[in-house]
């Protein structure tokens, strides 16, 4: 049956939650899922009640909405994309892990050696930059050097140096 069809048929997709103390009502939205139980949507709830809800553990509660990654704790189950976690592990490499939770679904041999060649291709590295990179002290905390030999790329990105910067402790002893 289709939301419009619940609809002509007087059924709503809601729960009402009662306040016993005061007698008022409120109607919350029913979600459901593609695995695992339906579940009551309290994203509105402190904002129309003026209450929290109370789940120590989150033994009850969903945190979040995914396409990608279905868990239950209780009964020890982890699947991506449908896929539990162990077919995964003995039988994918880290490739096709990353085509499945990019495209939906694990590649073909076909599909799977033009990802690899693509991600090959994007992730080279010209001969030159090892050279730059000869050029900075052996010393230097790595991310400040990346970041400052990487600041020619990111034309984007202004990095200014104020009264307010706060750095970890380590300066080198010309800034």
């Amino acid at each position: 049956m289709s939301r419009g069809e619940e609809a002509t048929a007087g059924v709503r997709n809601t729960v009402t939650l009662t306040d016993n103390r005061t007698g008022r009502s409120w109607e919350l939205p029913v979600m459901t899922g593609s695995l695992g139980p339906d579940v009551v949507d309290v994203r509105r709830f402190y904002a129309e009640t003026g209450m929290f809800t109370y789940d120590p553990g989150f033994t009850s509660t969903s945190a979040c909405e995914s396409s990608i990654t279905f868990i239950d704790g209780d009964e020890g189950v982890l699947l991506h994309r449908g896929y539990p976690i162990e077919q995964l592990a003995e039988k994918s490499d880290f490739m096709e892990v990353c085509y499945l939770l990019l495209n939906g679904e694990l590649p073909s041999a076909q599909e799977k050696a033009k990802f690899e060649k693509g991600i090959t291709y994007h992730t080279m590295l010209h001969e030159q930059l090892t050279y730059f990179y000869r050029g900075f002290a052996a010393t230097p905390i790595p991310w400040r050097s990346w970041w400052g030999s990487s600041a020619r790329f990111r034309p984007s990105i202004t990095i200014r140096r104020t009264s307010r910067t706060r750095t970890s402790g380590w300066s080198h002893p010309t800034a």
